[in-house]
């Protein structure tokens, strides 16, 4: 390609080679990455190979569309169309069926990254058999202990719990009544009636019922 033609030999030969219609945005686009070609240089070249009748032109609204001239290629049969159609019918499905197999293989690939390598596989191995065999000693010194806990003596425990604890609030209810009797007539606060007789709370010591 010259300077001089500003690259209208390049696009004549895109537009013979792909023989399809494209606006020069499109020429642009398409060899501009490429070619380096610039915009207006592609509009101004298109427009001359037009004028000169390389090319042909249509005007749709306020948009050129530039096509080649089909004078220049050998006229088609209808049994070579429909030759191009089964050969277009067949490659379509190849089409289909890679871009299908693409889609699987990508979808593997994505699987086996997120899968741990062999070696993550045997270090977290490893660190289970750790924890197994930490797990094992702890159930060997269980099992040799000989103070267990029987479930009959269990239960007898937390009954006996249970009787100390309705005890327990019976009497904090009473001590409680017998308090306020004698807090009617007395003329400090609650407090300090407590400091004098030397009272200590549950509250004082932060003690709470247990749950029953």
């Amino acid at each position: 390609m010259s300077k001089k033609d500003n690259g209208a030999s390049l696009i004549l030969s895109y537009l013979n080679e792909k023989n399809r219609p494209y606006s020069a945005q499109d020429v642009f686009n398409n060899l501009q990455k490429q070619h380096g070609l610039g915009k207006t240089a592609v509009v101004k070249a298109m427009e001359l190979l037009a004028l000169e009748g390389k090319i042909k032109e249509k005007t749709y609204g306020k948009q050129k569309i530039y096509f080649a001239d089909q004078s220049q290629f050998e006229d088609v049969s209808d049994a070579d169309l429909q030759a191009m159609d089964s050969q277009i019918s067949a490659l379509s499905a190849d089409v289909q069926a890679l871009t299908q197999t693409c889609r699987q293989l990508d979808s593997e690939l994505k699987e086996l990254n997120n899968s741990l390598t062999t070696e993550e596989v045997q270090s977290e191995i490893k660190k289970l058999n750790a924890e197994c065999s930490g797990y094992r000693e702890r159930l060997e010194k269980i099992k040799s202990a000989t103070n267990h806990v029987t479930p009959e003596e269990k239960e007898k425990v937390y009954k006996e719990r249970d009787v100390y604890v309705k005890e327990w609030k019976k009497r904090k209810r009473m001590a409680s009544d017998m308090m306020n009797q004698i807090l009617e007539g007395y003329p400090k606060s609650k407090r300090e009636f407590l400091d004098e007789v030397g009272v200590e709370t549950d509250e004082d010591c932060k003690v709470v019922f247990p749950s029953i």
